[in-house]
């Protein structure tokens, strides 16, 4: 439809004011000019009675920018696609017919934001392409990213890191051996998928090496709390048919510690991926780091997965502690019970949750994971 007579669209877009991140701490006044009139009264009447005059509150870091519509978009030409894969301050971008690399507007970067990067892999944006030059690649320029869901996200420093967007399922990759498992950081990364509104599927992987059936009792402890298992093997091939159906037509990211095997399952579903492996070192059963960044890769049975770099431990305290027991649903079952409503289930007496601890309602260990997560949060805060 056609704008009325006498507004005419701009080709700019429509305005709006946004917020951009604060670069400078509030200023300083450059003197006491009371103090100075009190102490030396012929000073202060020579003095320079002017001061620079700079914005302040809110209006500080705000800016007037321009948003373009479906109808702007089509108007000027810009490409929709997926991002791929970061490259430092680089994007590959999927249009669905090739792949572009992209830089970012420096609008974008410069809007407040609580994460390291206004862009990360499964973000869907729009972007323009720069104009043919001999001899140089052309790129395109990110202008804006659509609203995510489904985000796997840690804790790096002081920033908010989202490591994939737009996902629906976390494959949480734990090994029976070499390394040996840590239910503790499966936990961690159940709760950051719950908090991202990922469904979580724990696999342990390197079923040839459990020689005391230790996977079965690490999978056994989440069976009872309805959340899907595999168990799988690279090598023998053991479980891998499972993991295709589970992936097969789902945008899925797999992640998990370093060198339990997830670039090792992805070439057994593919083998044509050509992922590199690494190796375990045996002294201090760590895996070293293959996958150094995030990949979304298509799947030949369809649907794609999202490959990460593995950790050894994943900070979530940009969640609220207060909202730690309602992603526990072993926890949760039993904090209506607690005679506090304000229970932390740490230090209070009368918790029904460690009570259910002691009689062996929630494992331990869950419990233990809880109160790690419970107390980091509260010495970073």
């Amino acid at each position: 439809m056609s704008p009325p007579p006498g507004k005419r669209r701009s080709k700019k877009g429509r305005k709006v004011r946004v917020d951009l991140r604060r670069n400078r701490s509030k200023p300083r006044r450059i003197g006491d000019w009371t103090q100075q009139a009190r102490d030396e009264q012929e000073s202060a009447l020579d003095a320079t009675n002017s001061e620079q005059i700079v914005p302040k509150g809110e209006l500080s870091r705000r800016r007037t920018v321009f948003i373009h519509d479906e109808t702007d978009r089509d108007a000027e030409g810009l490409n929709k696609g997926t991002v791929i894969a970061m490259r430092g301050l680089y994007a590959d971008v999927d249009d669905g017919e090739r792949v572009w690399p992209c830089t970012v507007r420096r609008m974008l970067r410069t809007r407040l934001i609580e994460g390291r990067h206004p862009v990360t892999v499964g973000d869907r944006v729009t972007f323009s392409v720069e104009p043919e030059v001999e001899g140089v690649e052309q790129e395109g320029v990110i202008e804006s990213v659509e609203q995510r869901h489904g985000k796997l996200r840690r804790r790096v420093g002081r920033k908010t890191h989202t490591i994939v967007a737009n996902v629906e399922q976390a494959i949480i990759v734990s090994s029976a051996a070499q390394p040996i498992p840590k239910p503790h950081l499966i936990d961690r990364y159940i709760v950051a998928s719950l908090a991202g509104e990922i469904t979580p599927v724990i696999c342990m992987n390197k079923k040839d090496l459990d020689e005391d059936d230790i996977a079965a009792l690490v999978l056994g402890r989440y069976q009872q709390l309805s959340y899907a298992t595999l168990l799988t093997s690279a090598i023998t091939g053991e479980g891998i048919d499972a993991l295709c159906q589970t992936l097969q037509g789902r945008v899925s990211v797999i992640a998990g510690q370093s060198g339990v095997g997830k670039s090792s399952l992805l070439n057994a579903i593919q083998p044509g991926l050509e992922l590199r492996i690494g190796d375990i070192n045996e002294q201090l059963q760590r895996g070293r780091h293959t996958t150094t960044t995030a990949t979304m890769l298509r799947l030949d049975i369809g649907g794609y997965v999202v490959d990460t770099p593995g950790v050894r431990s994943f900070d979530v305290s940009m969640i609220a502690r207060n909202e730690f027991e309602e992603y526990f649903v072993d926890l949760a079952e039993h904090v209506p019970n607690c005679k506090f409503p304000d229970c932390t289930h740490i230090h209070e007496s009368a918790c029904a949750v460690k009570l259910a601890v002691e009689r062996g309602h929630i494992h331990p260990e869950r419990y233990e994971s809880y109160r790690r997560l419970f107390e980091e949060e509260a010495e970073s805060a």
